[in-house]
């Protein structure tokens, strides 16, 4: 059985956003499709020496946040931290919708967007690692979705929905982790290559997926906790915030043992890509000042980290520093020239087009758009009636 729990977006206030975010979507959309349709690919300010931009930095960012929201779904679902179930049904279903996102993205920046429906299935390129992404995403949605429709059915603890949340957690690893070897199996580009990438991004993919699902559920309370239910309200006072510091503690941590080693290794392909692109750009220095160092030590205050207004502000400081640490992550890769190393004088420049920053919004928007709809019909807020039920000093025991 399911006990209903309802949020301001179920209300007038969700179909203001609502008409909102699907005036922004048909406006990038129809931007896109218009440039795209007349200059084609010449609309990106990619190049053979450069081929992915910002759309493929979006494509990752969305990819690894679902596949870090997926991931928190699996602490009740899978591992029985009950005390994360009040979270587990909204945390699945914006894993699905991010991921359906960046997929839409992904699809825009290829040129043919439909050619990809029956090209990639039936060449079985099972030699390339992206056929292999396309495969385990397609699982991993797949599994999104029956997981998802096993909570709405209200089966929180039966045996099929825990074989499913096994099933969805082993999915999860397998789409990210080959998306992470997608660049760190390139050994011609040093800067992605590294056999622990799956590593960084499984828990930067967990760490974009808390900042999402804090941002996103103090939304559909009207940024109020009172207004939430007291389960929920345990959670985001308690093991959630730690939970957060921990995460952008431990990101900070990785990105700062790439940078060193990068600094001091003897390739000049990866020790210039530091100094002479990441650290020479202001942009790149804020959003880790501001986007990760600052959200770290806010959150490492205890009088701090579980105010709302703080962990609002944290998760979207973290929206912005690690879209940053993406876009930087996968331009970084190629601004040396492929085949040509240092030996070509000047680093290849690039900077986003217009209709590449049409895409970035489109992902975005769509987003908005599925999560208020899935809010107004889908009752994001479920959770076990006997949790929803406990009294208020029983929460702390109900994992």
């Amino acid at each position: 059985m399911r006990t209903t729990q309802e949020t301001v977006l179920q209300g007038p206030l969700g179909w203001g956003l609502l008409v909102v975010a699907g005036v922004v979507l048909l406006a990038s959309l129809a931007f896109a499709l218009i440039q795209l349709m007349v200059n084609g690919h010449t609309s990106f300010n990619t190049s053979s020496t450069l081929p992915w931009g910002q759309p493929i930095a979006t494509y990752l960012y969305f990819a690894l946040a679902s596949s870090g929201l997926g991931l928190i779904a699996s602490l009740p679902l899978v591992f029985g931290f009950k005390q994360y179930y009040p979270v587990a049904k909204r945390c699945i279903f914006l894993a699905f919708i991010v991921l359906i996102s960046g997929m839409c993205v992904l699809a825009l920046e290829l040129g043919n967007v439909f050619r990809m429906l029956w090209a990639i299935p039936l060449n079985l390129q099972v030699q390339s690692a992206m056929f292999w992404m396309g495969v385990f995403y397609a699982l991993d949605l797949l599994f999104l979705l029956w997981k998802f429709s096993k909570l709405q059915g209200g089966e929180w603890d039966s045996k099929t929905a825990k074989q499913v949340g096994i099933a969805s957690f082993i999915g999860v690893l397998l789409a990210s982790g080959n998306l992470a070897l997608i660049f760190g199996m390139m050994s011609m580009r040093p800067f992605w290559f590294d056999a622990l990438m799956p590593i960084y991004f499984y828990f930067t993919g967990v760490t974009s997926g808390v900042a999402a699902l804090v941002f996103f559920t103090y939304l559909a309370h009207g940024f109020q906790r009172e207004r939430m239910p007291p389960a929920l309200q345990a959670l985001l006072t308690g093991a959630l915030p730690k939970l957060f510091a921990a995460l952008i503690g431990g990101t900070l941590l990785f990105i700062a043992v790439r940078a060193i080693t990068g600094l001091y290794s003897n390739n000049p392909e990866i020790n210039l890509v530091w100094t002479d692109y990441l650290f020479a750009s202001p942009l790149y220095i804020a959003a880790m000042l501001l986007g990760l160092l600052l959200p770290f030590v806010v959150m490492l205050s205890a009088s701090l980290r579980n105010r709302v207004g703080v962990q609002v502000l944290v998760a979207c400081l973290v929206f912005l520093g690690l879209f940053a640490e993406r876009f930087y992550f996968v331009v970084g890769g190629q601004v040396v020239p492929l085949f040509k190393g240092t030996w070509q004088p000047n680093l290849i420049s690039y900077s986003p087009s217009a209709t590449e920053w049409s895409l970035t919004l489109i992902g975005v928007s769509l987003c908005f758009v599925l999560y208020l709809l899935g809010e107004k019909f889908l009752n994001l807020g479920d959770m076990p009636r006997y949790m929803a039920e406990a009294p208020v000093g029983a929460r702390a025991n109900t994992a």
